[in-house]
């Protein structure tokens, strides 16, 4: 059978020129696009080309356009806003503009342009190509071009990709810089809440989003928030006195804050304003509470990009360029877009009618149409939030004193009571009487198990580590003891939140069941771990936050070299078997390569490399960084060596142990040292444990929040399912499952299914996504290399929601 895959070999780029350019507001992580593009052109064999000032550039032309190098890149990265310039143009908007727009792109050879921005700019990058060719006709008649010129640039490309912040987009789950914004927002959010329990105060926080609710939202979802007043859904008629009673309870529980966020287009059900000062003065008039109004403003379009957004950014770049490359004289223009977990092309066009959409509901007063139409992102977000938000007793539960029991199991990760918070409070809106069990597994057949109400959990969402506390044993040898505490509790449900000891244990649990009645309950699990390295999920709790702790300080060490020339940083961090944050965060950081178990290594490849180095410092680019990757809980570490050029990094990251005894972090160190005598020298730095420690990203406080909750409504639906004859008993294989995410959506996977796809001796799934990310790293760091891209290339059309009425929209 014929091999059908598509190499990045088989596609050039030679005798095309591309333009890029980024327009509107200015959004962290569009340098890290606008150097995908730059590099990947290149590496293809195009010409790149920057334009300056966004679309005010095109038509001013001169030297606001400029062929782009591989090192004038090199500083990009870690950058907020954009480098290249963005501006609002009303010359564009004009015909005339358009045509001195047209008359620079051709005089530079540019037929293929890649727009960073929001749906302004995006429709207007339409407009000019559905122009194009009367354009050219026109700078023909007019003497301007020759008809050889006009025809040897006819056709002009269009690719998008879509940099707003406040995630107002239609047709990606996210936009570049939303995720950077809500890391500013919850920065904020959580100094101001130290000073706010202090004094007992209230605050109401204003955050962007005129007409997209998003960041209010999720920021809400993230910090626990005890109101949210978003565009999307204006509040009932009686929303004053509701808030105002939730506010007052929440007091009278002892919580010694109280958090509303608004979005700057928040307005109520007759379609008026609702301001920061308005709520302030209610809360003040009708409570007495001292209220302070904070305005984030431009805070949040500031700073250092995330780690998410540098990700997205980075393979939404690669991904324009490809399609750029295949594009034929009737393909529409598209923009890249992230669904789930992947990166796909959806027509430009349809995406902007849909935004618009939006506010046409929002206009006519159909909110619960707008909210369907922003997409499945923002109504799980909204679900999720309202879910949390009130007591609802579900009378129609079989038995109302169901108790279901909670457990971290495993080493701590960031986001891990997030989700433990969000299980309890579900769990109680459910109906169930929920349990907490201390000390993972081990404080289970201890008889650790308490019940926990709904203010137990307060506050619970920003903390960082395990507040149930956690350990690494596994039930197999005190089976027995487990299931009489189970008897005792009388358990109906277990959740289990943690890594690949979690994972083993709800395999030994389950296979227990035909020994112990008590197990045959209703189980579920979902994953929690640094290294993401669980069968059945793309993703797991904790490891964006570790990513961070990563990129942030690869930017710190690169900084402290900003004053010396040629010189390499060997860091250590955490892993495992699983290369997941060498690669990802090897991305992140601008990396040129990643020595992980799951691709072997020898001595010829560390050679290599220091050659690829040594010549790399003779330019311009002229300081390194190395990672090295370690875990704690195994006597086999994994490590990593990366090395950032100029601003940029080379990145190899490889395992002890694990990959070869012989290749540690101090034989690495001492190759580089040695083979780059007189051309860089090294120094070496330790991570640790801060990459499990400190307060978890918006990310993983979102991402175990909605995972939590689905898991407990699921739980819900089980225990319904199971009950009969006055018990529940449930010993189904779908009885005991795994919630992952599984390329585009959360699916329950029932875990003796996982095992064929586990490799359990060195405790990572057989196949992983993220090895395709791979390529791509080396690519951006100028290494010839084999890239699949067989996934590339589908144009995917945007699935209309139904009416309310029934009818598509």
């Amino acid at each position: 059978m014929p091999d059908s895959r598509k190499f990045i070999e088989n596609l050039s780029g030679a005798g095309k020129t591309i333009g890029v350019l980024t327009s509107g507001g200015d959004a962290q992580g569009m340098n890290a696009a606008v150097r995908a593009v730059v590099r990947m052109g290149i590496y293809v064999g195009a010409k790149v080309y920057f334009v300056h000032e966004g679309y005010q550039g095109m038509v001013d032309g001169g030297d606001n356009i400029k062929e782009a190098s591989w090192e004038s890149v090199s500083s990009m990265l870690q950058v907020g806003g954009t480098v290249i310039g963005s501006a609002r143009c009303k010359d564009f908007r004009t015909h005339e503009g358009r045509l001195r727009a047209a008359l620079n792109l051709v005089q530079h050879g540019i037929t293929n342009l890649c727009v960073i921005g929001g749906d302004g700019s995006l429709t207007g990058a339409n407009l000019f190509r559905e122009e194009w060719s009367g354009l050219l006709n026109e700078l023909v008649q007019s003497g301007q071009i020759s008809e050889e010129a006009a025809q040897t640039h006819s056709t002009l490309h269009i690719v998008g990709m879509v940099g707003s912040i406040d995630n107002d987009f239609c047709g990606t789950d996210m936009t570049i810089g939303t995720d950077s914004a809500l890391h500013r927002i919850i920065e904020v959010v959580d100094a101001i809440m130290t000073t706010a329990q202090s004094h007992q105060r209230t605050f109401v926080l204003e955050v962007m989003g005129r007409h997209c609710g998003y960041l209010a939202l999720v920021s809400a979802l993230a910090c626990g928030a005890d109101w949210v007043l978003i565009p999307e859904l204006p509040p009932q008629d009686d929303w004053e006195e509701q808030m105002c009673q939730k506010l007052s309870e929440n007091r009278a529980d002892k919580k010694r804050l109280n958090i509303i966020i608004v979005a700057e287009g928040a307005i109520d059900q007759n379609n008026k304003p609702i301001t920061t000062d308005l709520i302030k003065d209610l809360v003040v008039r009708c409570l007495g509470f001292d209220t302070r109004v904070t305005i984030l403003g431009h805070v949040q379009r500031g700073g250092t990009p995330s780690a998410f957004d540098r990700i997205l950014a980075s393979r939404m770049g690669v991904e324009a360029v490809l399609a750029l490359l295949e594009a034929s004289p009737g393909t529409p223009a598209c923009v890249v877009s992230l669904c789930g977990n992947q990166a796909v092309r959806v027509p430009l066009m349809e995406c902007v009618q849909m935004t618009q959409e939006v506010q046409k509901a929002m206009d006519e007063m159909r909110f619960e149409d707008a909210v369907k139409l922003r997409g499945r992102s923002f109504e799980n977000n909204l679900n999720t939030y309202k879910l949390l938000s009130h007591h609802k007793i579900d009378t129609e539960l079989p038995n109302s004193t169901f108790n279901v029991a909670v457990l971290n199991v495993g080493a701590p990760a960031a986001g891990m009571n997030a989700a433990v918070r969000s299980a309890i409070r579900v769990g109680i809106t459910e109906g169930h009487t929920m349990f907490a069990v201390s000390d993972g597994f081990e404080g289970f057949y201890k008889g650790q198990i308490k019940e926990i109400k709904w203010g137990d959990v307060g506050g619970w969402t920003g903390q960082g580590g395990s507040l149930l506390g956690t350990k690494r044993t596994l039930p197999a040898k005190h089976i027995d003891k487990i299931a009489e505490q189970m008897r005792i509790h009388n358990i109906n449900a277990l959740l289990l939140i943690g890594g690949f000891e979690a994972y083993l244990g709800l395999m030994e649990l389950q296979a227990a069941r035909s020994k112990h009645t008590e197990l045959c309950v209703p189980m579920v699990m979902v994953p929690a771990t640094v290294s993401n390295n669980i069968p059945g999920s793309d993703l797991s709790i904790g490891a964006d936050t570790a990513l961070n702790a990563i990129t942030d300080t690869c930017d710190r060490i690169k900084q402290s070299a900003s004053g010396t020339k040629r010189r390499v940083f060997i860091i250590e961090t955490m892993g495992g078997y699983c290369g997941y944050l060498a690669t990802v965060g090897g991305l992140a950081a601008g990396a040129d390569a990643a020595y992980i178990y799951e691709e072997p290594f020898d001595i010829r490849d560390l050679q290599s490399n220091v050659e690829h180095l040594t010549e790399k410092m003779k330019t311009s680019i002229q300081r390194g960084l190395v990672l090295r990757y370690d875990i704690a809980h195994t006597a086999l570490t994994h490590h990593t060596d990366l090395i950032p050029l100029y601003h940029d990094c080379m990145c190899v990251f490889y395992r002890n142990e694990n990959s070869s005894e012989n290749y540690t972090t101090d034989f690495i160190y001492q190759l580089y040292t040695e083979e780059g005598k007189g051309v860089f020298d090294c120094r070496k730095n330790v991570l640790g444990h801060m990459q499990q420690g400190g307060a978890p990203s918006p990310f993983d406080r979102n991402f175990g929040t909605k995972i939590a909750a689905k898991a407990m409504l699921w739980i819900s639906k089980k225990l319904k399912e199971f009950y009969k004859e006055g018990r529940v008993f449930a010993n189904t294989e779908d009885s005991a499952c795994l919630l992952g995410m599984r390329r585009r959506a959360l699916v329950f996977q029932p875990v003796v299914q996982l095992k064929d796809e586990t490799d359990f001796v060195h405790r990572i799934p057989k196949e992983q996504w993220w090895l395709r990310l791979r390529p791509l790293m080396k690519i951006l760091a100028k290494y010839k290399t084999s890239y699949d891209v067989s996934d590339s290339g589908q144009l995917e059309h945007i699935v209309r929601p139904r009416a309310k009425d029934g009818s598509a929209f």
